[in-house]
């Protein structure tokens, strides 16, 4: 098939006929440059998941290619999620808040879709979800709960204090003045224990620590881990975040109870952001949430505006887009219980319900 089509998420058309195959071994480095040239490409799009997937999670990838004229010109990252609980579905990407395809043009976005379509109907799977960043096919089924938070890093560091709004830089102001201190971790022990305290209180299954370790592993220094300490260097707050490009992700965070009365969550932010601007850093990726939630105000109170997502379905053996997502009533029992239940129990549990709930 020809494709003679306009410029597509800033790339331009390809004129040469395009086939859609399954990723090899030999992809991964023309894939990760395609990914990081490319305008829509997101850190969430780097071969490195494929690994996470399949060696954390045993979830089964299917990693598309859109080629033509020998050079790929498309990618769609899949993985296929099969649990008791949480059912079956095709998705791009679990665990990570971006996915989709990253294509040349809206044809190649087209073939990737269709080659999508057919390997998760052929999975057996109720239905394919794809997490773009930008409506790809308006006519599917949708999700409209989330929404994301970027902003520009400003060149000079005070410009980017000046720029928080007063009310959230006096909590910055109140964890420097506390003495509060931030380190750069190598190993992620004690972003670990900060984490799983956190959403154990929260009432939902924590990740595995193997799981941090291994993204560190894989992902090297463009994973971080930033533990906010206080005068004592007692660790009281944590941020896991990723570096892509020019642009810093903070995608897990931890705290302690404690952290609360020292002003460490924004002081925690305030030495990402600081440290991102000094590394020549130009946008802050705050990330996703949900609308109506803390952390939805938590990051408008910094300034940020959000922008919505678009995460668009294809129903196969079921009518409805899936709701698996803690504010779904059905689920809030669960949390409930599972708050009460003792950390050893729930740390040993939590990897096999979670590897559900990408």
């Amino acid at each position: 098939m020809k494709h003679h089509h306009a410029e597509f998420g800033g790339a331009r058309a390809v004129a040469d006929p395009v086939t859609v195959r399954p990723f090899r071994e030999t992809d991964r480095a023309a894939w990760d440059a395609f990914v990081t040239a490319h305008p829509a490409g997101t850190f969430f799009h780097l071969t490195g998941w494929r690994e996470i997937m399949e060696n954390v999670f045993r979830h089964r990838t299917h990693y598309l290619v859109a080629e033509s004229a020998g050079a790929i010109v498309g990618v769609l990252p899949l993985a296929e999620v099969k649990t008791r609980l949480f059912g079956h579905a095709v998705t791009s990407l679990p665990f990570c808040v971006y996915g989709g395809c990253v294509a040349a043009d809206a044809a190649v976005a087209g073939a990737l879709h269709q080659a999508a379509v057919e390997h998760a109907r052929g999975t057996g799977a109720t239905h394919l979800e794809l997490r773009n960043t930008e409506s790809r096919e308006p006519d599917w089924p949708r999700q409209d709960l989330y929404v994301t938070f970027r902003k520009e890093i400003l060149p000079d560091v005070e410009a980017n204090m000046t720029a928080i709004p007063r009310k959230q830089r006096a909590m910055v102001r109140k964890g420097i003045k506390a003495g509060l201190r931030s380190e750069i971790d190598v190993t992620v022990d004690r972003f670990f224990d900060l984490y799983a305290d956190n959403v154990h209180r929260h009432g939902t299954p924590a990740l595995s620590k193997r799981y941090f370790a291994e993204l560190k592993r894989v992902f090297g220094d463009r994973c971080e881990c930033l533990i906010v300490v206080t005068a004592e260097g007692a660790p009281v707050s944590g941020v896991l975040s990723f570096y892509f490009r020019d642009e810093v992700l903070p995608y897990y965070a931890g705290d302690y109870t404690s952290a609360r009365d020292l002003a460490a969550n924004d002081f925690k932010y305030w030495e990402l952001m600081r440290r991102a601007c000094e590394r020549g850093c130009c946008l802050f990726d705050y990330g996703r949430s949900k609308r109506g939630t803390g952390s939805f105000d938590f990051k408008k109170n910094w300034g940020f505006e959000p922008t919505p997502l678009h995460y668009e379905y294809q129903l196969f053996r079921t009518d409805r887009v899936p709701e698996n997502n803690p504010l779904n009533p059905k689920y809030q029992l669960m949390i409930q219980t599972w708050r009460r239940l003792p950390r050893a129990v729930v740390n040993a549990l939590g990897p096999y319900l979670v590897r559900g709930l990408g």
